[in-house]
């Protein structure tokens, strides 16, 4: 009889060793189809940033080099929104040096001057709003993109036709469109993947949780055989045998489930959008790879779980004193520390090198947690003297790796709940910003040369949609002073507009300050005869008037404690603005109407608001707080399962001891209890520890985003609580375990 066969007979004859396999088995399904699923995130944001690479105009610069020669194509992409919906609209003229151009899967021919050829979400929205709201802003649909030119099935995206005469003078001369490969969404990319290393991890743990969940009673039976005059080759055959049927199930139901747990995931939004399900695509090798890799980890730890077996099997079938756990193992936490610091404080910080501080941080929990699990139990047993207190403290202190089982996973759930909870209010501390101008107001860009014919076009386009708000041309300037192009050199950005303007138009807190006659409006004092007035930052300009009135304002939002106003009047002659903003003010009735206006008046340029640079700041927020919950959901309900597992296979493991306990008449609560101590009182400890390294390391990760400090808040205390909770659900499985026990026949060990 072969290996193989003795392991299908145990399982055939042994209704625990059954019931672990199933466990095993479908805690590898499990681990498998996550890790599936984690593996191929950074692959699907590089899909749809694949099939949108040609919607972003960065992706065209490598290509042609220069923005303004000959050359087949011109071409402008900037934002639209239609409330706060983003548009993506790219405007687009053939220029006839070149009758053929390679066109991007997705779309069907190239747009002529006055058509559009748009998304199909983009086209229903069109249809069901008025044309001055929107269809203005595209002229005639031709045509429609498909799936293959959009990032995501929601997209609102529009290709537009010109003459190359109507193309702005910022358009790019493109040779055609990019067809190199796109770069993944960066913050996406590194989430998934600190998602892989944090919740792989407590997948291996439930998968090592099952695995082992009739450990010590395998051990006997292998220390059985070995004093029988079985090899430890056939010894390690059988055991691997055993883990591998199991194992070897578990991966191919987690490669069938794993379809399903994609196809949930693109529903999940990110960016505006959904996900194709192609997105979520894996290749066979990596596939092969992650079915392989799950269960040789799972045979190697079985085969590992045995090695006391190999060397002493006499030891091991008198269940002999494990030796203790020596110091050493404290330092594992300090170096994998060190290692990630070293990684995030580098100028260029590499993210494979930031993964690996990560993933050595994660993995030197298993390794200190159960010298610390070992030192509370040494603790309780000296300070406690109650039966159930002695007897969850003798277990920690006398098998530490085997009661820390219980708590691996929901140290790494604090763990990951306490970076997620550093990182996020850390983010939304940078919300905010934006344009000087107030939310309600949208504003183009125009140049000197353009701005005048802006502002007109875009009034008499009000003017016949009958909205009565009017656009104003405001220029900018500098005032410098110190010696230009040298160190010595200070510069202020000021709006050329009136006080009056300024009132309606900006955010400063110019109410009230307004004086009569043509003067500067700041809100800190400035000496006129000090300063230049410069038409662009880098050239020389004449004397401001040193006689120019000066009133300061109060202070108001911080973003715009810089912001100067400048009379026209007191420009300096011969100092014409060349850059310009052509803004209006709008109403909620009339905004979708205003926006179309300033789109058909300046085409290539991107009109904008504050109100929607916040939205879409809450937008990104929104992602990463729904990635989060997802994650801690998921971190959460593996932990939960491992300490329920790692409980119950305690129980079975030490069914002989309950039963004669419980024989000797020690009540099943006593019991119950204790075991609730074994998986608690580590918690508390470990997870607090985990807590404060997830802390360091969500700062660590932020500083790689942003140097300012961390936002610290009292919500870090909850993965602790929660943790803690986590456990003692877990472990809330060993009172039916004990039950069961005590209804069998202790002549059945």
């Amino acid at each position: 009889m072969n290996s193989f066969q003795l392991a299908m007979r145990v399982l055939r004859v042994d209704r625990r060793t059954r019931t672990s396999a199933i466990l095993t088995a479908v805690g590898v399904a499990v681990a498998t189809s996550l890790v599936l699923l984690l593996a191929s995130l950074p692959g699907a944001t590089q899909a749809r940033s694949q099939r949108a690479i040609w919607q972003d105009i960065g992706s065209y610069y490598s290509q042609s080099g220069e923005s303004q020669r000959p050359a087949p194509l011109l071409m402008a992409a900037n934002k639209d929104f239609s409330g706060d919906r983003e548009i993506i609209r790219v405007d687009i003229a053939l220029t006839g040096t070149s009758p053929m151009l390679s066109l991007p899967p997705g779309i069907p021919r190239l747009p002529g001057p006055g058509e559009s050829i748009v998304s199909p979400e983009l086209g229903k929205l069109i249809q069901s709003a008025p044309q001055a709201q929107l269809g203005d802003r595209f002229g005639k649909l031709v045509d429609a993109l498909g799936p293959e030119s959009l990032m995501y099935p929601e997209q609102l995206v529009a290709v537009v036709g010109h003459t190359p005469e109507s193309m702005p003078q910022t358009a790019l001369a493109a040779d055609g469109f990019p067809n190199k490969q796109a770069k993944p969404d960066p913050l996406l990319e590194l989430l998934a993947w600190v998602g892989v290393i944090v919740l792989l991890v407590p997948s291996l743990v439930l998968v090592a949780s099952s695995a082992r969940l009739t450990a010590a009673r395998r051990e006997l039976r292998m220390a059985a055989l070995r004093l029988a005059g079985a090899t430890p080759g056939q010894v390690t055959k059988i055991v691997a045998a055993e883990t591998a049927l199991s194992a070897t199930v578990g991966a191919l139901l987690g490669i069938l489930v794993a379809p399903a747990l994609q196809g949930l995931s693109t529903f999940v939004p990110w960016g505006g959008g959904t996900w194709l399900a192609s997105d979520f695509s894996l290749s066979i090798g990596s596939t092969i790879a992650v079915a392989v890799a799950i269960p040789l980890l799972v045979v190697l730890a079985g085969v590992l779980g045995i090695r006391r077996v190999l060397k002493t099997p006499l030891f091991a079938a008198s269940a002999h004193a494990r030796k203790p756990l020596h110091w050493w193992r404290l330092l594992a936490v300090p170096v994998a520390g060190a290692f990630f610091l070293f990684a995030v404080t580098q100028d260029n910080a590499s993210l494979p090198m930031v993964m690996l501080g990560l993933f050595l941080l994660v993995g030197s929990a298993a390794i200190v947690g159960p010298w610390v699990t070992s030192a509370v139990g040494g603790t309780f047993v000296r300070i406690w003297r109650k039966p159930a207190s002695l007897l969850a403290g003798r277990r920690l202190r006398d098998d530490p790796k085997s009661a820390y089982r219980a708590t691996a996973g929901v140290v790494l759930a604090v763990f990951t709940g306490s970076m997620a909870l550093t990182l996020l209010p850390s983010f939304e501390s940078m919300a905010g910003g934006g344009r000087t101008f107030k939310d309600n107001v949208l504003y183009a860009q125009a140049d000197a040369s353009q701005a005048k014919q802006v502002a007109d076009q875009t009034n008499a386009s009000l003017a016949r949609y009958g909205v009565t708000e009017k656009a104003v041309s405001v220029g900018q300037v500098y005032l410098s002073t110190g010696e230009p192009g040298t160190r010595s050199q200070n510069l202020n950005r000021a709006f050329v507009m009136t006080c009056e303007d300024a009132s309606k138009l900006l955010r400063v807190n110019l109410g009230g300050s307004c004086q009569p006659g043509p003067a500067i409006y700041s809100r800190y004092a400035i000496n006129p005869a000090e300063y230049r007035v410069l038409a662009e930052y880098d050239k020389a300009g004449p004397q401001l008037d040193p006689k120019a009135p000066v009133h300061l304002f109060p202070q108001g939002d911080e973003d715009t404690s810089s912001t100067i106003v400048i009379d026209p009047a007191l420009v300096p002659a011969g100092v014409t603005p060349e850059r310009f903003d052509v803004i209006v003010p709008t109403t909620p009735e009339n905004a979708e109407v205003v926006r179309t206006a300033l789109v058909g008046a300046a085409p290539g340029q991107e009109v904008g608001s504050r109100g929607l640079h916040l939205i879409g700041q809450q937008q990104e927020l929104g992602d990463l707080r729904r990635v989060t919950v997802i994650g801690l959901i998921a971190a959460g309900v593996l932990a939960g399962c491992s300490a329920a597992v790692a409980t119950a296979g305690s129980v079975m493991d030490r069914r002989r001891t309950f039963g004669a306990l419980i024989a000797a008449g020690t009540p099943v609560r006593v019991l119950a209890r204790a075991l609730r101590m074994e998986a608690a009182l580590p918690a508390m400890v470990a997870t607090i520890g985990a807590g404060v390294v997830g802390i360091g390391v969500g700062m660590g990760l932020y500083s790689l985003v942003e140097k300012e400090g961390v936002v610290l808040s009292p919500w870090l205390l909850a993965p602790v609580v929660l943790g803690i909770g986590v456990a003692l659900l877990g472990a809330s499985v060993s009172t039916p375990a004990l039950k069961r026990v005590q209804s069998e026949p202790l002549a059945d060990e």
